[in-house]
């Protein structure tokens, strides 16, 4: 009975494992992690100090920016670089067209490429690997900035809204991304059934598909609405009224150019000695509307991404 319980004793204490062991790190494996830390920290400096001090600067006293007494803080904090930054109607302007151009973009290019990448992800959809080709085949080959100029003139885009809106409508490395997350989301016994249930197209897309593909979706409007928000050459090349310019071709201007499509204002801003402080407050008033949606979309946006790389 002794030799019984001993070996019962011996057997559980060698087969229950020791959650509290841990593993013995080499000398060399303390030095690399931690040259890993010292690496990343310099980066991550790097990176975020340009957007503290662009933040700090925009707060700061016009006499402190110029003379370079901003390091980290605000120096005399002021509100006088975003007060300057409202009174300008052309700035409003410019805001409420990049607002419009993204809202509006960003709604028409995720719908273009819901349309396109759904029926691509269908096996029964035929000429699919072939239009997959001509698709990727755009990706490699360009025809340049003057047979687009010359299309979009043609179509009598030019100085129009729809010259931002349409041309750069569709991204083909979304297509894929979309089409990938479809292949592997939407199996192809769920529309067998929705078939036989006697559900259309259309209704099994937006009853089905479209509820499903949540994280896709907000892949989507995050990598569009971006791209919108951002862009300027576009408008650079095919507007010419200054109403229809976006805030970032105004914030070119200011930046690159040092002129405001408003003479006045600037000038005055000039006199105050308030254009370095309109520059970084018009900087960060820019990069707002960005820093707000991520934080939204971001759950749906990392597991959409390693949906569609993962599984592609």
């Amino acid at each position: 009975m002794k030799t019984m319980v001993s070996s019962t004793k011996k057997f559980n204490s060698t087969s229950t494992p020791n959650v509290k062991t841990k593993i013995r790190e080499s000398a060399f494996d303390r030095i690399f992690v931690g040259a890993i830390y010292v690496f990343l920290s310099l980066v991550l400096i790097a990176v975020l100090y340009p957007l503290i001090y662009i933040v700090s600067a925009s707060f700061s006293d016009p006499a402190a920016v110029t003379s370079g007494r901003v390091w980290l803080f605000p120096v005399n904090p002021t509100l006088d670089g975003y007060t300057a930054v409202f009174k300008n109607p052309q700035i409003i302007q410019g805001f409420s067209n990049s607002l419009f151009y993204a809202i509006a973009g960003t709604l028409i290019s995720v719908s273009i490429t819901i349309m396109l990448a759904y029926p691509l992800s269908r096996g029964t959809f035929y000429g699919r690997n072939f239009i997959m080709v001509l698709l990727v085949f755009t990706m490699i080959f360009d025809g340049g900035l003057i047979p687009l100029y010359l299309v979009v003139k043609n179509l009598n885009f030019i100085d129009t809204i729809w010259a931002i809106l349409l041309p750069s409508a569709l991204a083909v490395f979304q297509v894929i991304i979309a089409r990938t997350f479809f292949q592997s989301t939407i199996p192809n016994e769920l529309v067998e059934a929705s078939e036989m249930d006697g559900c259309s197209d259309i209704g099994f897309i937006m009853k089905v598909v479209l509820p499903l593909s949540k994280p896709i979706i907000a892949v989507l409007v995050l990598m569009y609405a971006v791209a919108k928000w951002n862009t300027y050459f576009d408008a650079m090349i095919y507007l010419k009224s200054e109403e229809l310019f976006p805030l970032q071709l105004i914030l070119r201007s200011v930046l690159i150019l040092n002129a405001d499509p408003n003479g006045d204002v600037m000038e005055l801003l000039k006199a105050q000695g308030l254009r370095e402080l309109m520059k970084y407050s018009l900087i960060v008033i820019s990069s707002l509307p960005v820093l707000i949606i991520y934080p939204f979309v971001q759950k749906h946006f990392v597991k959409g991404v390693l949906i569609g790389s993962v599984k592609g």
